[in-house]
């Protein structure tokens, strides 16, 4: 271990110095070219255009990288005159004589370097002054002061990226988080307290406008990562179920004969304290790091260089909850609870209880929406056609694998919302089963997708699942071979 954290910080040592070489070498070539880039300011005589360079600026003929700059005002970025060129073509190149940028890359930072000084984080601490805020921005009040790695937003933070690129938004940006507090505030609950309870996303990340006032007012740029709201939701089942009888207008859950449903709603971004994943998966640490940097492209050299900080925001999508009754009743264990994860479910609602949907966004067993579209159109051009006995093998063909799914932090949310049982689970997934029991929470009856709800074309993935050990009523030996799904051919275009 002793060696290892040697070699590392060599490793770091050594990056260091290449990059105050290639900065060195940056400076120098701009000190030799500003008075070049003067004298194309002078010599430009473009009509259509008038623009105004300084030595920080770039030609349209060299590219010279840059940062966020440190400036604290923005306002002057959005104000240029053109004559003779489209009202289009201005507001996407407005203000080009001003740069979103100074002259510098930083690459990456280190422990102890001039200027750094993270914000102290203590993951799992009940007092959310000791457990500190998510300090993830690069704002020039937050830049020395970041106590993790990644980007707000999660995968949106490229759009984000995107927008201001075109001008579109100020890099400089706070949010005004007036009136946008959570409609109902979960916890504090025990798990909030346990840094092995709960380590992909953050506990206190809804009510971060109270939690960090001092902080937030200071200028300190700090985020929400969890917002809860309610909404109304029309879903052409329930107007079904309730068309039948199944279901009944009690004008608190079921508003309407047109299904029309009450929820309370949220969404939440993903935040993973990295010792906790790496060792809810069983990796190491280092090695989780080092996956993560390599095979995003290098997106992070921070989780190479940063071992100091624990928190990362991944660009990934986050998780929706859907909640049916009072959400007060979902920590409740006196309650009945219906969970379904990653579908829907209904019916405990309207018994006293409370009905619960968590969805994620893992398209396609998390391997993606176009190894998704590819394992498809394997399947309908297989020899013998789309049989259940080669639907999971199609997959590993093209993916590698047949589900990235990988349930270890799927149970994190309901912890967040307090939960301790669960009446009845609405899921063939042992996977889900396991991870959630495995967690702590009790699960008292589990209860497959009901037959009547099945796509036809469905039961090829049904009856593949069940043969390979998903929960079932049915558990009786299978034909695989004999059980196809529809052809191109039975599909109306």
């Amino acid at each position: 271990m002793e060696q290892a954290l040697l070699n590392l910080t060599k490793e770091i040592q050594g990056l260091k110095t290449n990059q105050t070489l290639l900065l060195e070498k940056v400076e120098a070539y701009q000190r030799e070219t500003s008075h070049e880039i003067r004298q194309l300011k002078a010599k430009s005589s473009n009509p259509g255009l008038s623009q105004t360079y300084d030595s920080e600026n770039e030609s349209e003929s060299s590219f010279k990288p840059s940062v966020l700059s440190t400036s604290p005002s923005q306002s002057s970025r959005f104000s240029t005159s053109y004559t003779g060129a489209s009202s289009a073509t201005a507001k996407r190149t407005e203000n080009v004589e001003k740069q979103l940028y100074n002259h510098r890359i930083v690459l990456t930072t280190y422990p102890g370097q001039v200027g750094v000084s993270p914000i102290p984080m203590k993951w799992g601490s009940a007092d959310p002054s000791i457990r500190g805020p998510i300090v993830v921005s690069r704002h020039p009040d937050s830049i020395k002061l970041r106590n993790a790695v990644g980007a707000h937003g999660g995968s949106y933070s490229v759009y984000r990226a995107l927008s201001i690129a075109m001008r579109e938004l100020d890099p400089d940006h706070k949010p005004d988080l007036y009136n946008t507090e959570p409609v109902f505030k979960f916890g504090p609950h025990k798990s909030w307290n346990d840094p092995n309870q709960i380590v992909s996303l953050d506990p206190f990340g809804a009510d971060i406008g109270e939690l960090f006032k001092g902080q937030l007012k200071k200028g300190l740029d700090i985020r929400p990562t969890i917002a809860i709201t309610r909404a109304h939701m029309r879903l052409a089942e329930i107007e079904d179920e309730v068309k039948r009888g199944l279901l009944k207008v009690d004008g608190k859950i079921v508003c309407s004969d047109a299904g029309e449903l009450m929820v309370t709603k949220g969404a939440i971004e993903p935040v993973w304290w990295l010792p906790g994943v790496a060792r809810r998966f069983g990796v190491e640490e280092s090695t989780l790091r080092r996956a993560l940097f390599e095979d995003t492209g290098g997106m992070y050299p921070e989780l190479i260089t940063r071992p100091d900080l624990k928190v990362f925001l991944p660009p990934i999508g986050g998780l929706s909850i859907y909640i049916f009754g009072n959400p007060a009743f979902l920590s409740d264990p006196s309650k009945k609870l219906t969970v379904r994860v990653h579908d829907e479910c209904n019916g405990s609602a309207q018994e006293g209880g409370v009905g619960l949907i968590v969805y994620f966004r893992k398209e396609g067993r998390a391997l993606g929406e176009v190894t998704k579209y590819l394992v498809y159109n394997a399947r309908k051009r297989a020899e013998g056609g789309d049989t259940a006995a080669l639907y999971f093998k199609r997959t590993e063909n093209v993916a590698g694998v047949k589900d990235m799914r990988f349930q270890g932090t799927m149970p994190d949310v309901l912890h967040y919302l307090g939960i301790t049982k669960i009446d009845r689970m609405i899921s063939m997934s042992n996977m889900k089963y396991d991870a959630i029991v495995g967690s702590g929470i009790k699960i008292i009856e589990r209860i497959p997708i009901p037959d009547g709800m099945l796509p036809p074309d469905s039961q090829v993935e049904i009856d593949a699942k069940v043969a390979s050990g998903y929960f079932s009523h049915n558990q009786v030996v299978l034909d695989l071979e004999s059980v196809k799904g529809r052809a191109w051919e039975d599909v109306e275009h």
